[in-house]
């Protein structure tokens, strides 16, 4: 049982992989001298590229022959299609209405100088760099006099099963490392050189790997993820813009209900097996999949993607569940999903995920692109990429 468990993940893993081009993956034995960052896989040993219990990403550094996967004209921040770390930081900074908006977006923009202060660039390596970006809401991208692109107010939603509140936020952190102190660190030094008494409320979360890659509640999380840097990227950056959008919830989940409900309960409500994800061939309507795709039927087209970075949070002794953050080329991406988890949708029904878990937080923001305009203005001078990890010299330092 447990092999065909292994066979059947590995089978999945290379269906995506041929979905995402096959681009962006590898394994040591087959590019000698590469450089590859680990990402360990649910079950101890597969097949193809998941050999060892491995899966390898390529992580936009030369191999050996010099060649360099990643485009070299990247103007995406590091956070938008990087995976997933050990750890991750989810930053919301909420700006007092008399503060200097322009000098907290400067602070902010210089995200990159405070990740090489806590570990230089030549010194860094898969297990304490880290992968930063910032973001910015609608109505302080307005305040600080940026170009907005496409309308990206999130509203509140209400469902028959459960709201979807619209929480703001001015200034958004995501930053990912395999060393959670890092994060910690990169919290303090933003936090700290915002101007004093500019900050009305900082919410601060930390997210962490679970079981190799699964939500609390059991269920395997981002199995529709793009897998390869260039298929992510097609789903995550606007090609006028050359940045994304970012959605973030935050979800309690309901452990009364997830540790009581029969498998088979909690498998209609999601529509994919518990123990492998397996995409369920008969499912309701109003599984989380059905949802999220075109309908019920098996493997539905899907009209939009979107690129999942969440992790599971919070304590066993108090509140904890999934903190939801995703990036899209545009919010249409996530307006079609969200209105069908409430029922927005011409079939009026909802989505049954929120059966276990209740969102409590949620808004939108946009990731700028490092060459936007507006980061050329003295609004946001500073950002830049990690001169480590960019394959564009001339992106270090703008002009």
């Amino acid at each position: 049982m447990q092999s065909m468990l292994r066979l059947r993940t590995a089978l999945r893993f290379g269906r995506n992989l041929i979905r995402g081009k096959q681009q962006g993956l590898s394994t040591q034995a087959s590019v000698a001298g590469q450089s590859v960052r680990r990402l360990p896989i649910l079950f101890g040993t597969a097949v193809g590229l998941c050999a060892g219990g491995l899966l390898y990403e390529y992580n936009r550094r030369k191999c050996a022959s010099g060649v360099t996967y990643a485009a070299a004209a990247v103007n995406h921040q590091n956070s938008v299609i990087t995976l997933t770390k050990e750890h991750a930081l989810y930053l919301w900074i909420h700006v007092k209405g008399n503060a200097d908006a322009k000098a907290c977006a400067k602070v902010a923009a210089n995200v990159q100088k405070y990740v090489d202060n806590i570990i230089p660039p030549k010194e860094a390596d898969e297990n304490d760099e880290i992968w930063a970006g910032v973001a910015f809401g609608s109505s302080f991208y307005s305040r600080v006099g940026g170009t907005v692109h496409e309308n990206y107010t999130y509203p509140h939603r209400s469902g028959k099963t459960g709201d979807l509140p619209s929480t703001g936020g001015d200034i958004f952190i995501h930053a990912k490392s395999n060393c959670k102190g890092n994060l910690f660190q990169l919290a303090q030094a933003v936090l700290k050189n915002l101007p004093e008494g500019s900050v009305a409320n900082a919410e601060e979360i930390y997210g962490f790997v679970y079981k190799g890659g699964r939500d609390l509640s059991g269920f395997i999380d981002g199995t529709e993820n793009r897998v390869d840097d260039d298929g992510r990227a097609e789903v995550a950056i606007n090609k006028q813009s050359g940045g994304s959008y970012l959605i973030t919830q935050r979800w309690i989940h309901n452990f009364d209900v997830i540790n009581k409900a029969k498998a088979s309960t909690m498998e209609n409500w999601v529509g994919r097996s518990l123990d492998d994800s397996t995409e369920l061939r008969r499912k309701p309507i109003t599984s989380h999949v059905a949802r999220m795709t075109s309908g019920s039927q098996f493997n539905a087209d899907k009209p939009f993607e979107i690129v999942r970075q969440s992790q599971p949070y919070g304590l066993s002794s108090k509140e904890s569940g999934l903190f939801f953050i995703a990036y899209a080329a545009s919010p249409a991406n996530f307006e079609y999903m969200l209105k069908r988890m409430t029922g927005e949708d011409k079939d009026v029904l909802p989505d049954d995920i929120m059966q276990l878990t209740t969102c409590v937080a949620g808004t939108y923001c946009t990731c700028l692109a490092i060459k936007d305009s507006a980061l050329r203005s003295n609004l946001i001078l500073g950002f830049r990429r990690s001169s480590h990890t960019s394959t564009d010299a001339n992106l270090n330092a703008m002009p």
